[in-house]
Parts: C-alpha cells; sequence; structure tokens
C-alpha cells in the first residue's frame, strides 16, 4: 500500500441523504448516484447478506457517504469511518496488515475466489477498506459527471 493508493474517505451515517445534502451545502460537494445493495460479506461472527448503500462525491477530495448497517462495523460516528485504498492484492495487503497488528472486520470474496475488498482496524482504531484495482473502471462510474 502506498499513500498515492488513497482514493476516498468514508463517512457512515445514519441519514445518507441528510449527509449529502448537508456537504453540498456546506461544502460545495456534489454526488454521483446511489449505489449498492444486499451483499455478502464474511464477519468475525460468520457469514451474512448486507444490504450496503453508499454514494461518492464527484467533488474531490473524494469522499464516501455509506448508510449505516445495524449490528455491524457500519455505525455513525463522529468524523471519518475509515481510508479507501485501491489494492494491486487485496489477500496480500490485507495480510501484511495483519502481520502488523490490524484485525480483519469484513471481507467480500470476488468471483475468483480472491478477496474483491477487506475492512481491517488496527490496535489504535484506524480502520482501513482495501478494494481490488480491477473494481477502478466500474467505481470511478460511481464519481463521474452527470452527461
Amino acid at each position: 500500500m502506498k499513500a498515492d493508493d488513497l482514493f476516498h474517505l468514508g463517512i457512515v451515517t445514519d441519514d445518507l441523504d441528510a449527509t449529502k445534502d448537508e456537504l453540498s451545502a456546506l461544502l460545495g460537494y456534489t454526488w454521483g448516484p446511489e449505489v449498492g445493495g444486499p451483499i455478502p460479506v464474511a464477519l468475525p461472527d460468520g457469514d451474512r447478506v448486507v444490504n450496503l448503500r453508499c454514494a461518492y462525491s464527484i467533488t474531490s477530495p473524494r469522499l464516501e457517504v455509506v448508510a449505516a448497517v445495524p449490528d455491524t462495523f457500519w455505525q455513525a460516528g463522529a468524523g471519518i469511518h475509515h481510508l479507501g485504498y485501491w489494492s494491486d492484492d487485496v489477500d496480500a495487503d490485507c495480510a501484511e496488515l495483519r502481520d502488523q497488528g490490524f484485525t480483519t472486520e469484513a471481507t467480500r470474496a470476488a468471483p475468483d475466489g480472491k478477496l474483491f475488498f477487506a475492512f481491517a482496524r488496527s490496535s489504535s482504531g484506524l480502520l482501513v477498506e482495501l478494494v481490488t484495482r480491477a473494481a477502478q473502471p466500474g467505481l470511478e462510474g460511481c464519481w463521474a459527471a452527470p452527461q
């Protein structure tokens, strides 16, 4: 991982639309379409399908606003929830984070069996999201300016 791979700051909120509206009014952010839906994830207490809803800003620096998901680590709180990084090898980067004392909060497998994304938390509370770089072309559509 390197600093240049940071592509968003994630904020989890109880009210997705109100948070987007507030960031727009206060800081001039504009938003791509809401994306998400039910997705299978592996959590420390077992596999589960969660309904993830989020929107990425078109404006930079890029923000991701995520609707809180009950009974998971996707809970609203003060400030930034996570730092999102592109990864050329999510499995290897996640293993490196574990070697540095991070614990895995959630993972999602890609169709090829490798990790599509992973969330890992440091002992100080820093939460890092690793997303496969293979998803970059599709995700960039989430913050493309409306045509």
